[in-house]
C-alpha cells in the first residue's frame, strides 16, 4: 500500500476539497462568490462522494458488493428530516405537512427527543449499526456473498421503500417529509446556510477520505485485502474473518447513513423514492466507473457521474439513461477497473538505438 505521503492523487483531492471549503465563505459577497445553485449542487456532490466511499470501503477492499446501500443513506436522511421538522416545529410553531394531512395533532411518542441534534444524531448510529450488525452477522456467519448477498440487501432495500410507503408510519408516507425551517436555529434556505451545509459536506467528505485511506493502509486494511483474494487461507492461518467483514460492514453503514445526513438539507425534501433499488444500483456505478479498490477514484466517479446527470437533468433528462447505460457497458467491456484503467494509457514513444542499449544494460 502506498504511504500516504507518496499518494499523489490522494493529497491533491483532499488540499482540492479543503481549498473549496474554504474559499466558498472567504468569497461570499464578492464579484467571485459562486451562485446558490452552484454551490448547493457542490454540497450535493460531495455527500455523493461520501456515500461512494462507503462502498468502495466494502467492495473495493473486502470483495462484498452491496446493492442497499440506499437504506442506510435513508436512513440518515429520515433521521435529520425528523430532527429539522421537530426542531421547526418548537421554533416556528408550524405544524409540519404530513401531520395535517393525517389529521394528526401531536407527533408520534417516538419523534420525542428529535428536537436535540445529538439525540436524532445517536438515534441514526444505532439505529444503523443495529440494522447492519444484526444482516450482517446473519450473512457471514452463513457465509452468503457473492451475487446472493447483492441480491439480499436488494431485497431488504426495496422492503424498507415499501414499508416507508405507508402514510400511518409516521414518517411522511409517499409524500415524504418536507417543509425545513430552521436548522440549528437558523433559518433554512439563505446564503449562508446554504454556503454552510455545503462547506461542512466538503469538509466531512475530506475527513472520511482520509479515515478510509488510513484505514486501508493500516494492517487491519492489509487483512482486508487478504479477506478479499483468499479469505479460506486467512481463515487457515486463524485470522476470524467474521468479525472483521461485520466490523468493516457497519463502518460503511454509518458512512452511508452520514451522507444521508448531509443530503437531505440541501435538497429540503425526503421521501421513499429514495430507498428505490435504482439509487443502491446507481451507486455501485458510480465506484466501477470510478475504478473500485481505489479510493480516490470512487470519489472522482460519483462526482463526475453525478455533475453530468444533473446537467442532463436539465438540459435533456429524457438522454441521461441512455448516457448511464453506455458508461456500464464501456466499464464492463473496455475497462474493467473504471477510470483507473483510463489513467493508465500512455503513448510510448519507439525506443531509439541509445535507450534501447540502454535497457539492455540495466536488465543485465
Amino acid at each position: 500500500m502506498t504511504p500516504i505521503g507518496k499518494d499523489r492523487p490522494f493529497l491533491v483531492l483532499v488540499l482540492a476539497l479543503v481549498v473549496v471549503a474554504v474559499a466558498m465563505p472567504l468569497l461570499a459577497g464578492t464579484p467571485f462568490a459562486l451562485s446558490r445553485y452552484l454551490t448547493n449542487a457542490i454540497g450535493q456532490l460531495a455527500a455523493f462522494a461520501v456515500l461512494a466511499l462507503s462502498l468502495d470501503l466494502i467492495w473495493g477492499y473486502l470483495g462484498i458488493l452491496s446493492l442497499g446501500h440506499g437504506l442506510f443513506f435513508a436512513i440518515g436522511g429520515y433521521v435529520i428530516a425528523m430532527y429539522l421538522l421537530k426542531h421547526s416545529f418548537e421554533v416556528t410553531g408550524t405544524v409540519p405537512d404530513f401531520l395535517q394531512f393525517m389529521g394528526w395533532k401531536e407527533f408520534p411518542f417516538y419523534w420525542a427527543g428529535f428536537d436535540f441534534f445529538p439525540y436524532a444524531l445517536f438515534i441514526a448510529v444505532a439505529v444503523t449499526g443495529l440494522i447492519a450488525g444484526l444482516f450482517g452477522y446473519v450473512s457471514f456467519r452463513s457465509r452468503v456473498g457473492g451475487v446472493y448477498f447483492a441480491i439480499i440487501t436488494q431485497a431488504l432495500v426495496y422492503v424498507a421503500m415499501l414499508l416507508m410507503f405507508r402514510n400511518d408510519t409516521g414518517f411522511g408516507g409517499n409524500n415524504g417529509m418536507t417543509g425545513f425551517a430552521v436548522m440549528f436555529g437558523w433559518p433554512m434556505g439563505t446564503s449562508g446556510m446554504i454556503t454552510a451545509l455545503s462547506v461542512a459536506s466538503l469538509l466531512v467528505l475530506a475527513a472520511v477520505l482520509v479515515g478510509c485511506r488510513l484505514l486501508v493502509g493500516s494492517r487491519f486494511g492489509a487483512l482486508m485485502l487478504a479477506t478479499r483474494d483468499d479469505e479460506t487461507r486467512l481463515r487457515t492461518l486463524g485470522y476470524e474473518t467474521l468479525r472483521l467483514k461485520l466490523a468493516v460492514w457497519c463502518l460503511s453503514a454509518v458512512i452511508a447513513m452520514l451522507a444521508g445526513m448531509l443530503y437531505v438539507p440541501q435538497v429540503g425534501i425526503i421521501n421513499p423514492r429514495v430507498l428505490s433499488p435504482e439509487l443502491s444500483l446507481e451507486i455501485a456505478v458510480w465506484v466501477a466507473i470510478g475504478g473500485r479498490g481505489h479510493l480516490v477514484g470512487a470519489v472522482i466517479g460519483a462526482l463526475l457521474v453525478n455533475a453530468v446527470k444533473f446537467w442532463l437533468s436539465f438540459a435533456a433528462p429524457e438522454v441521461w439513461p441512455f448516457i448511464l447505460s453506455g458508461l456500464i457497458v464501456l466499464v464492463v467491456l473496455v475497462f474493467p477497473n473504471g477510470l483507473i484503467d483510463l489513467a493508465r494509457l500512455r503513448l510510448v514513444r519507439p525506443m531509439g538505438a541509445r535507450r534501447m542499449a540502454a535497457e539492455l544494460e540495466e536488465a543485465r
